[in-house]
């Protein structure tokens, strides 16, 4: 990126090899595996997983099986657990164990002597967890092949949602329980990163709250939806969304066979893989090792979709997935990920602190923002703007471009700040948005006026219309678009959300009106602030995308952001003119580059890369070069390294 502006877009990663695994149970009786121990099916398992550049499993402690009681460790059961290490020793499978799973696949299992008591706030669970945890790490500690240690299995699916006070107090005694019993090796909760951060919905935990207590943050990904490109996109966002100074390991991801074709299964691992490595991902868990033939056996007996989830099938035959992360692995060693980071940006989006912060936010309100937000970013990529995503809590930097999508509440000093960043240089959008849930209808900001230039004639608790389809007719050129360019923006969401912001341009002060919309209202205006600007959009353009099925096979946010971007000299060194694929890189500390390609479509497509005079593209596993074309197959990814030019930045 080229601009006076740039934000880090973080990527911290653990010491030691890049964390490539699966989530394992051995198909011999998956969660009951350790009852029907086989040690030489479970060196078969590890060794396919081996062979094809799987280096880690996440492994679990039934809970109920090894602690059958208050105080007591069946030692037969750690018997077999230590023969599960010698074999992933043996075999240079590395394991990160999980100590509290009282869920797993649709069913819970509890400990038979906790009697109903809450496993947050009663001591006497408090004290056994603890005690659990330190006596099952002290049995071990001395192991090579354990990586580190997860507290829990989706905590919240066990022992329900708690008090955010509880639950930081739960994570403590947890932790330093594993400390305790004499690991230094990283540690996190497994609570799947479910927290408000990153969902808007309240369950007790918090990342800010896990700052001081765990080593990494581990997402999980099973997303539903209608529009391919945000299911390919989810456990992206859901990476982005996680980082709080610590690294980000996609702890789950995956798809079983009933819900999905093997062929669509290896391009939603692909695309999960390599948009989440671009969004700051150090480390990938796959859900699971292997698929299961145990139909009676609970919990696939009555959730047997469960059944196949796995890498292989359950005679050991590699599935797409398997597949697709062996490719994976060597792109990761093709660049040598452990030297690599991201490199700075010139755009950003703003988060809104209202998401998980404020009193009375309707629901409505603030469950919507996660979906706007992901529809801002996967524009902003397909812009090729490689965006970094800055929460307003967080006493955020000044970035070139600034994208507040569809915004219905700032805190009155965020506005300063971004009128203030406007009249240092930054090109500052936002949209207008009145909300989802009806609650105060319209946004809820300070003085509109002071970013339109211009005021708006608004009727108190009245929606002002919006047509089945919102056209842009641009009246004046910006960035790439030239004047008389028209944008179409379906209209979706709740009857609630079908309103936008009339302004009175024949009292404008210092607003110019850029774009009209089919009733010939403004749609987008701009202010000039100092040596920047900013940009208002009577419209909440970005909700609309993300509410309407498959709104990324023609929407058309990318192109306002483009422009936008030109506006304020952010220019991509490398892009593809084609909304189909996206433009990524890393930067290696060698100074060698790379760029990701990423085909978001089912169609073949050949991408042509703008870049510098004098520039090479060389395909990093192939080492043929791809200056003049990059094929992509249906959901395909090339990397390439860049030959000549100056670095990234």
């Amino acid at each position: 990126m080229t601009a006076d502006a740039t934000v880090a877009r973080p990527a911290l990663r653990l010491d030691g090899d890049v964390w490539l695994g699966a989530n394992y149970w051995s198909r011999t009786g998956g969660p009951f595996m350790w009852r029907t121990y086989d040690g030489a099916v479970v060196r078969e398992e590890l060794r396919i997983l081996r062979d094809h550049g799987v280096t880690l499993t996440r492994s679990f402690f039934f809970w109920p099986d090894f602690q059958p009681a208050p105080d007591t460790i069946d030692e037969e059961f750690v018997a077999r657990w230590r023969d599960f290490l010698r074999a992933s020793e043996e075999l240079g499978v590395a394991t990160v164990p999980t100590f509290l799973v009282g869920h797993m696949s649709g069913e819970d299992w509890d400990v038979p002597w906790r009697g109903g008591r809450d496993l947050y706030r009663d001591g006497f669970m408090l004290g056994q967890q603890a005690w659990f945890i330190r006596e099952m790490v002290r049995r071990t500690v001395d192991s090579p092949a354990v990586a580190g240690w997860l507290i829990s299995n989706e905590f919240t699916n066990y022992a329900g949602p708690s008090d955010p006070d509880y639950v930081r107090a739960w994570g403590l005694v947890c932790v330093n329980a594993v400390r305790a019993g004499g690991s230094t090796l990283p540690v996190s909760l497994g609570d799947g990163a479910w927290t408000m951060e990153l969902t808007a919905r309240d369950n007790g935990f918090r990342l800010r709250r896990q700052h001081d207590i765990v080593d990494f943050v581990g997402p999980h990904s099973y997303p539903m939806g209608d529009d391919q490109v945000r299911i390919h996109f989810a456990a992206a966002v859901a990476c982005e969304l996680s980082h709080f100074d610590k690294p980000v390991l996609l702890e789950e991801f995956g798809v079983p066979n009933v819900l999905s074709s093997d062929p669509n299964a290896g391009h939603l691992y692909r695309q999960s893989l390599h948009n989440s490595l671009l969004a700051g991902a150090t480390g990938w868990i796959a859900w699971n090792n292997t698929d299961f033939d145990l139909p009676t056996v609970d919990p696939y007996r009555h959730h047997p979709f469960e059944l196949g989830f796995g890498l292989t099938r359950p005679d050991g035959t590699p599935k797409a997935a398997l597949r697709e992360l062996a490719d994976f692995r060597r792109v990761l060693d093709a660049v040598d990920l452990p030297g690599c980071t991201r490199p700075p940006t010139s755009t950003a989006i703003l988060l809104p602190s209202y998401m998980d912060q404020h009193p009375r936010v309707p629901a409505g309100d603030r469950e919507v923002i996660p979906a706007i937000t992901a529809h801002a970013y996967v524009a902003a990529k397909v812009a090729d703007l490689a965006p970094a995503i800055l929460r307003e809590l967080d006493d955020p930097e000044r970035s070139s471009l600034v994208l507040v999508p569809s915004n219905k509440l700032l805190t009155a000093p965020a506005f300063n700040r971004l009128l203030d960043w406007a009249a240092a240089g930054s090109h500052v959008y936002l949209s207008w948005f009145v909300g989802a849930s009806g609650a105060h209808r319209g946004a809820w900001w300070p003085d509109v006026e002071a970013v339109a230039g211009m005021p708006h004639t608004l009727r108190y608790g009245l929606l002002e219309p919006v047509d089945d389809v919102v056209t842009w007719q641009f009246e004046r050129p910006l960035g790439d678009l030239p004047a008389g360019t028209r944008l179409e923006f379906p209209f979706a969401g709740t009857d609630q959300a079908r309103g936008m912001l009339p302004l009175d341009e024949a009292a404008a002060t210092d607003g110019e009106v850029l774009a009209r919309d089919n009733r010939g209202r403004p749609a987008l205006v701009r202010r000039r602030v100092g040596t920047g600007a900013v940009y208002l959009s009577t419209y909440a353009v970005e909700y609309f995308g993300s509410a309407r099925p498959h709104a990324h096979r023609d929407d058309q946010v990318h192109r306002l952001y483009r422009a936008l971007a030109a506006e304020a000299g952010v220019s991509p060194e490398v892009s593809v003119d084609d909304p189909r694929v996206y433009v990524d890189g890393l930067v290696h500390t060698s100074g060698r580059r790379y760029i990701w390609l990423v085909n978001l479509s089912p169609d073949e497509v050949t991408a042509h890369c703008a870049t510098p005079p004098g520039w090479r593209l060389k395909d990093v596993l192939s080492g043929a070069d791809r200056t003049d074309g990059v094929a992509l197959s249906p959901f395909g990814v090339a990397t390439v390294e860049i030959e000549g030019g100056s670095a990234l930045a």
